[in-house]
């Protein structure tokens, strides 16, 4: 297994936002656990696990409507973490992985210096959580599994950053930073800036391939083509932290070793192995891929929240 920085909590606590700081600051993998989902749940399909079955066969509507209890065991939080390890221990040997997701418990995460939970106060989550427009038993799962890992955690001893809405998200981020600080010196991170293009598209694809997935499932509605996700700018450089909000239909095909990089307006990505910057020919502009964002839809409505509640997930 690579070396792994742990992050979890529920949803509504900043994880995702917070591994992908770090992960950009220092060259490091990020793993999502949201971006495995669909996975995760078709392996527990082959087991015939019950609740995974059960999810499956309800209706959207049924599914939602069932008590929070029920909601947590179809949300497969415990069957999920053994699941996360398998993922984490197949990727490269190098560099350090950020890995962070509501299923990280301290049984697959440990209690040590390599591992944190980022708790919401109740008021916070449900401030946050009120942000997404969620449904009102998506929100009741989210509430218990906040409530779940608190338990988790106090009973292993596992260390926690409590989200009370005092600090921004830089200052969040500055704060995990430190607590893993040797960790994160010791790396390994990656070496230059073609290394952190390969490792910012292995997250950006992660997150398209988690959209499609969800589409493809037999209960799911029709792909518009529209949802818009902020995916990372693939520049490379140290320090760049822009977002590329661009609908998932438009992000760029595979294979990723010959597609050019997905870059923040004004940034560039000198050329190097793998996705690789077209240049501009003698006399034309630049034919760089860049995105074109005029007329995307507002997120509100739009696949990105519907998958987000399926999947029991968090941003």
């Amino acid at each position: 297994m690579p070396p792994v920085l742990w992050i979890g909590g529920p949803p509504g606590a900043g994880k995702t936002t917070v591994a992908r700081l770090l992960a950009r600051r220092w060259g490091l993998r990020w793993y999502s656990a949201d971006a495995h989902t669909w996975e995760h749940r078709d392996r527990a399909l082959a087991a015939g696990c019950p609740p995974a079955v059960r999810w499956e066969r309800l209706s959207r509507a049924e599914r939602w409507a069932v008590p929070s209890e029920e909601l947590l065991a179809m949300s497969l939080h415990h069957e999920r973490g053994p699941m996360i390890r398998d993922d984490v221990r197949a990727l490269p040997a190098a560099p350090l992985v950020v890995a962070e997701g509501t299923p990280v418990t301290p049984q697959i995460a440990g209690t040590g210096d390599r591992s944190l939970w980022l708790l919401p106060s109740p008021q916070v989550q449900r401030a946050r959580l009120a942000e997404r427009g969620l449904s009102r038993g998506a929100a009741a799962l989210y509430r218990r599994l906040l409530r779940e890992i608190e338990e988790q955690v106090r009973e292993h001893g596992g260390r926690v950053l409590t989200v009370d809405g005092r600090r921004g998200v830089r200052e969040t981020a500055a704060e995990v930073e430190e607590l893993f600080a040797a960790a994160l010196a010791a790396g390994p991170v990656a070496g230059g800036a073609a290394e952190r293009r390969r490792l910012l598209r292995y997250g950006n694809r992660a997150v398209v391939s988690q959209h499609l997935a969800f589409f493809v499932r037999p209960w799911a509605p029709p792909d518009t083509g529209t949802t818009v996700y902020p995916f990372c700018c693939e520049c490379g450089r140290a320090g760049c932290e822009e977002l590329v909000e661009l609908a998932v239909s438009d992000f760029p095909a595979p294979p990723d070793a010959a597609s050019p990089p997905l870059l923040a307006p004004g940034h560039r990505a000198p050329g190097g192995p793998g996705l690789r910057e077209r240049p501009a020919l003698q006399g034309q502009p630049d034919l760089r891929w860049q995105p074109v964002l005029q007329g995307q839809p507002d997120l509100q409505g739009q696949p990105v929240l519907q998958w987000q509640e399926d999947q029991g997930g968090e941003r």
